[in-house]
């Protein structure tokens, strides 16, 4: 497929890096010649100097043969205009980054798209989607619901004694380590799934063999009515509800996330050092949003005001190396929950090495939002896990697919898929080898590696 992307910032620099590994033919302009320099260098791509939004750029970009044109520049206004452009210039779709959350809204979408533009992208909306389901249940790592969370993926860490954390968060009531796949499904019936697990810095699809072991994190598919069985087994009934959340830093992702979690009915505490920042902030953020004065890494405030009542502290500020120590301070003071926003994806491993909790990336949430537009199969969704290599998708089953034809231990599908549940006329059920998929099902499909792209052919 033939790309153009528009923004060499943080977001349009790894869509590019990402479509590029999958083999795409892919240009990236920028009136920026220093952002592409090195870009064209490291990359099999074709990097342009150019202003986006410059119709003579974009014909020199040759959007009229673009699959796909992505603007993600930092101008919210800038995005659209050169969406439009390509869309008119002859881009088969077009996709614009937004800042704006009333652009967001469901009969706006349907304005933009009789506009050209087939999707918006607000990173910080989708982020803090996230933030809040993550904040749901104090011992998931992470949450994905599916069919109105009727169906869900969750991921739970399996702890062992830690040596910078107290001894409290040890495995003794865990139920799952030291056992394998097989056993468990015959001691505790089959009321989930493990679709993947995450060890060290692999990502492992697991046979009946397979053994859980201490400091795994565990992805798990279940159904809503079966998610206390899985708390249960996994030692972690003591884990409190997140009833009071504390976020550190005042960005746009921190608002975004005070709505998000004040509709959860979270008390909202933020930390913000800015005067000015505060005072804007007061008409931005939820109205039920406390905003405190002061350090994100301040022990002394953090001590007074906000670890008291907290069972979650949430680390967005635009330093990765303080989110990720606030989140180690917290879980040291017996703080369960914490989440970081960490865009580096270099210290991916060492947020995962230091158990820091949840980690948010906005551009890999974004970048996700986009892939699901370069599936040929009918996908309704698809999560890029930003800790486990691995990618999560909704397909919608076709008359006539593949997949209708053969019962699923029959499909073959490639090494690393694991179809771990589904919708069926609305009811959410877990899938197995004997399972017989149907047009209309909605099925989860949990993807290791690069084999996410590998299931069109099944799909379509």
């Amino acid at each position: 497929m033939k790309i153009v992307i528009a923004g060499a910032g943080a977001v349009g620099t790894h869509l590019a890096r990402m479509l590029s590994n999958d083999h795409q033919d892919v240009v990236l302009i920028d009136a920026d010649e220093s952002r592409l320099h090195r870009l064209s260098n490291d990359l099999d791509i074709m990097a342009l100097v150019r202003q986006p939004s410059s119709i003579q750029g974009l014909k020199d970009a040759e959007v009229n043969r673009a699959d796909l044109f992505i603007a993600v520049t930092p101008n919210e206004s800038e995005n659209l205009i050169c969406a439009m452009l390509a869309k008119q210039l002859g881009a088969k779709k077009s996709v614009a980054r937004v800042d704006n959350y009333e652009y967001m809204k469901p009969e706006n979408l349907e304005l933009f798209k009789r506009m050209g533009i087939e999707s918006l992208i607000y990173p910080e909306l989708l982020a803090a989607e996230d933030i809040a389901a993550s904040s749901r249940y104090s011992w998931v790592r992470q949450l994905w619901e599916f069919n109105a969370g009727e169906l869900l993926l969750l991921s739970v860490k399996m702890h062992d004694a830690h040596p910078i954390y107290d001894k409290e968060i040890s495995n003794k009531d865990n139920q799952l380590v030291g056992y394998t796949l097989k056993e468990i499904g015959m001691k505790h019936g089959h009321n989930f799934h493990v679709v993947a697990i995450k060890r060290n810095s692999e990502t492992i699809s697991p046979h009946g063999d397979e053994k859980i072991l201490p400091r795994d994190l565990v992805f798990f598919m279940t159904t809503k009515e079966n998610l206390e069985e899985i708390r249960h087994l996994t030692g972690k009934d003591d884990y409190p509800a997140v009833e009071n959340s504390l976020l550190i830093g005042g960005g746009k992702l921190s608002v975004r996330a005070s709505w998000k979690l004040n509709a959860m009915h979270h008390g909202v505490k933020m930390v913000e050092p800015d005067p000015k920042r505060i005072e804007k902030l007061l008409s931005l953020v939820s109205p039920k949003t406390m905003i405190l004065e002061g350090e994100g890494y301040d022990m002394d405030l953090l001590n007074d005001e906000g670890y008291g009542n907290t069972e979650a502290l949430i680390a967005l500020t635009d330093n990765d190396q303080q989110n990720i120590l606030a989140c180690v301070a917290a879980r040291r003071r017996g703080i369960r929950k914490t989440i970081a926003q960490v865009e580096n994806l270099d210290y991916f491993d060492m947020a995962n090495d230091l158990d820091i909790g949840t980690i948010i990336n906005k551009k890999i949430i974004a970048a996700s939002h986009i892939y699901r537009m370069l599936l040929k199969g009918d996908v309704d969704n698809v999560k890029m896990l930003a800790i486990g290599n691995a990618d999560v998708a909704e397909f919608i089953v076709k008359s006539g697919s593949k997949v209708t034809k053969k019962k699923v231990m029959e499909l073959n599908f490639p090494r690393g898929v694991n179809i771990g549940g589904m919708s069926r006329e609305g009811k959410s059920m877990l899938v197995n080898g004997q399972t017989q998929l149907q047009a209309g099902d909605k099925v989860v499909v949990f993807c290791i590696g690069n084999t996410l792209k590998l299931l069109d052919k099944f799909f379509k």
